[in-house]
């Protein structure tokens, strides 16, 4: 017996480091298996990260093209609104294009960027996301702006229309108007005759046979101004409808506001505004026809008056 109890004692004794051999080979090889794993969950997640911030980056740059694109149109302004608001895009453009290389630069380093150019990155992704919020707030600004300068410019159009009538009937109140004061300094004929008077001195007659001269009589008043050498145009039609003429007459043509006219003669005179000026004139006719023999009275293109006498 006492021979076995030693041999026990070591038996038992190799059972112990046998099994905390094991214990601690076990142990060994599940904490080399933990950081394995580890490493590899930090690897994928610093990955995940920056997949997730290149994601942003892209989206934040795209949104600001959209900006940008709607921004350029809406600079089509009044030229100083326009200069002013190229200036303001133009600092920001310069911030937003410090960012978009600087964060480049952290993205582009892939699985050799650190946890700190992460922590980086992240920030200037958010600084620029805030550089797009404020582009997109002067946008919707210009937006607004613009709108309103539509509205007005509509307004105008309408108002123009409007306005546009207004000059119109002014204008033809005006012209109106200037033709009153026009034909108030035309003379008014009143107590216009025509007579025929035959080879025997002056005494009127009907008789186309006896008649060898016509003479014509009226007054004429301006109550607007004087005249020096104030002219009358005086047209005799005869029977058969032509203009009675005279090379000794001067007859001629005149402008009248119906066209031109053939004319027998011109009478000149001095006029005193207000005054009611008697004009007689005499025409020898060698050949009287019988009929209507007409007298018109112009002034200034206008008719002023008419007489006529008859004969047989």
């Amino acid at each position: 017996m006492r021979d076995i109890k030693p041999l026990l004692i070591l038996l038992l004794s190799i059972g112990l480091v046998g099994t905390w051999s094991y214990h601690l080979y076990d142990k060994t090889q599940y904490s080399q298996r933990r950081i394995e794993v580890f490493v590899k969950d930090s690897a994928a997640v610093a990955d995940a990260i920056r997949d997730s911030l290149t994601l942003i980056f892209s989206s934040t740059i795209k949104d600001l093209d959209q900006q940008l694109t709607v921004t350029d149109s809406s600079l089509a302004l009044t030229k100083t609104r326009a200069d002013s608001l190229q200036r303001t895009l133009g600092i920001r453009m310069q911030e937003i294009s410090r960012l978009r290389s600087e964060i480049n630069i952290i993205l582009g380093k892939g699985s050799n960027a650190s946890s700190g150019d992460i922590a980086v990155a992240r920030k200037k992704i958010e600084e620029l996301q805030s550089q797009v919020r404020q582009l997109e707030t002067q946008k919707n600004g210009m937006q607004d702006e613009h709108a309103q300068l539509a509205r007005t410019l509509d307004l105008l159009t309408k108002n123009a229309g409007s306005l546009e009538q207004s000059i119109k009937q002014l204008s033809e109140e005006n012209a109106a108007l200037n033709q009153k004061i026009y034909l108030a300094t035309v003379f008014i004929a009143n107590d216009v005759k025509l007579v025929a008077v035959g080879n025997r001195g002056s005494k009127e007659t009907a008789s186309a046979r006896k008649a060898n001269r016509l003479v014509a009589s009226f007054t004429l008043q301006n109550k607007v101004q004087d005249f020096s050498n104030a002219d009358i145009g005086i047209v005799i039609v005869q029977p058969d409808q032509q203009v009675l003429q005279n090379p000794a007459w001067d007859s001629g043509n005149m402008e009248t506001n119906s066209g031109t006219k053939k004319f027998t003669r011109i009478v000149k005179f001095d006029y005193t505004r207000d005054e009611i000026k008697s004009l007689t004139f005499s025409l020898d006719v060698p050949d009287f026809q019988k009929g209507t023999y007409t007298m018109q009275l112009w002034h200034k293109g206008y008719l002023i008056g008419k007489g006529e006498t008859k004969l047989k």
